[in-house]
């Protein structure tokens, strides 16, 4: 009786398995076939692989595509297409790879241009470097990170006086769509005093990858980066592996203990990267359509940001949090706020106004300011807020001239500081402002000085 290919394989291992102690070994990889193709989703069996491990799906005509097995059922393999895939058939081979490739990594990657497997797409040929990484990440004991003692300055008014970033910190930048996200995280690339800056763009539009390396970061930028960039017509598991690219080169940079910005655009299109991989191997979807595993996978991205060990260096990292529709309620938006540092909020209704970066400092915080920063410094930011806080509170009456001057020295103070207020915000896209001059705006700015925000 002629044995079906599945029991032929079992049997197979059986008798590796059962070899003499001594005897000589070798490993043994059993190939598949395919069996079935539902969306994104392939399914193979008689494949011995783990999960998460590359394969190589195999054609007759040996054209081959590469996919990542994301899922299994009893003797069912799921898996899902790195790449764009076509010309898949029925029976075709699927062959596990023994080893995740390595990408090269020195000091020959600043200035290029990834896609989300490491391999160069900005046309300058292959990245020449001695080392090579591979994207398994190594975890950092939490008690062995170095706490967060001083400032980063990102070149930013507002956000050097106000909130204050701290090196190995981790903010979100939470933004609709259209109120200069990108025009802020290139500023800060511009401008920053990182050693390394790390630039992943997920999920974005095709269009705005070359838009952002050619305006947004410029030639000066662009000379101390590395871009790794996955648009949106990507398949899911390359948007993921572009993320993870990203935290893993700057891990990379911050063992041979460089300062890092690491600044990814964006964590939702991550997020909703993973949704679709758990949902097409029939995960249930629990909150708003997100299933489980999706608030499981966005702290283990997070936290590999933050400072190494003592002595190595460290990844100040900002997420960019899509809020549709301005609500900042939404599930991923919530999660993230919870398990990050600090959020940087950019309105649409500064931005309608012409306030440029459109930062909310009212609705905005950094969690690690009051440890980084002097004093009075603190004071002054609070003073701020303050001010800000009263003429808000007081705008609809101001506005229809039913305030009456006098009736209130702090809303008269408000007033008098409100237009200061608003021009210590805003900031030219080619204008730099260290974290120094920053303190001296807002020490000038509380003390009446109208020229201090010029």
């Amino acid at each position: 009786m002629q044995l079906s290919q599945h029991n032929l394989l079992n049997r197979l291992r059986q008798r590796a398995n059962l070899a003499a102690p001594g005897a000589f070994q070798y490993q043994y990889l059993a190939e598949g076939r395919l069996t079935r193709l539902v969306g994104m989703t392939l399914e193979a069996e008689g494949l011995q692989a783990s999960l998460g491990q590359t394969c190589q799906i195999i054609n007759k005509s040996g054209h081959s595509v590469e996919a990542e097995v994301v899922g299994f059922n009893g003797s069912k393999v799921y898996l899902m297409p790195i790449t764009h895939f076509s010309g898949v058939e029925p029976g075709a081979r699927v062959k596990p790879q023994n080893e995740s490739a390595a990408i090269p990594i020195g000091e020959q990657l600043l200035g290029r241009v990834l896609n989300g497997i490491g391999q160069p797409i900005d046309g300058l040929g292959p990245v020449k470097a001695k080392d090579s990484l591979r994207l398994i990440p190594e975890m950092i004991n939490p008690l062995a990170r170095a706490p967060i003692a001083n400032p980063m300055d990102v070149g930013i008014r507002a956000i050097n006086a106000l909130l204050t970033v701290g090196q190995g910190q981790r903010l979100g930048l939470f933004a609709g769509s259209g109120v200069g996200k990108s025009v802020l995280l290139g500023m800060m690339t511009r401008f920053t005093k990182a050693d390394i800056v790390v630039v992943g763009l997920i999920g974005e539009r095709g269009r705005e990858v070359k838009e952002f390396i050619d305006h947004s970061l410029g030639a000066e930028g662009l000379a101390r980066a590395v871009v790794v960039a996955s648009p949106a017509d990507d398949a899911p598991l390359m948007r993921l592996r572009a993320s993870e690219l990203c935290c893993r080169i700057a891990e990379y940079y911050r063992d041979q203990g460089k300062n890092v910005l690491l600044l990814m655009d964006s964590l939702t299109r991550y997020a909703q990267a993973q949704r679709e991989v758990s949902l097409a191997i029939g995960e249930p979807p629990a909150t708003k359509g997100y299933p489980p595993s999706v608030f499981a996978k966005l702290p283990q991205l997070v936290e590999r940001a933050g400072n190494g060990p003592e002595g190595s260096g460290s990844i100040t990292a900002f997420y960019t949090v899509l809020t549709e529709g301005d609500d900042l309620q939404d599930p991923v938006a919530d999660s993230a706020r919870a398990i990050l540092d600090g959020h940087i909020v950019l309105s649409r209704r500064l931005a309608e106004e012409g306030v440029y970066p459109a930062i909310d400092v009212e609705a905005s915080i950094s969690r690690a300011m009051p440890n980084i920063v002097a004093p009075e410094q603190l004071q002054q930011m609070q003073a701020f807020k303050r001010l800000l806080a009263t003429y808000q509170q007081n705008k609809d009456l101001i506005s229809i001239g039913a305030y009456r001057q006098g009736s209130n020295p702090e809303v008269d103070l408000a007033i008098e500081r409100f237009p200061m207020l608003r021009q210590f915000v805003c900031q030219g896209m080619a204008e730099a402002i260290d974290f120094s001059t920053a303190q001296l705006h807002l020490g000038a700015l509380l003390q009446g000085n109208n020229g201090a925000a010029s």
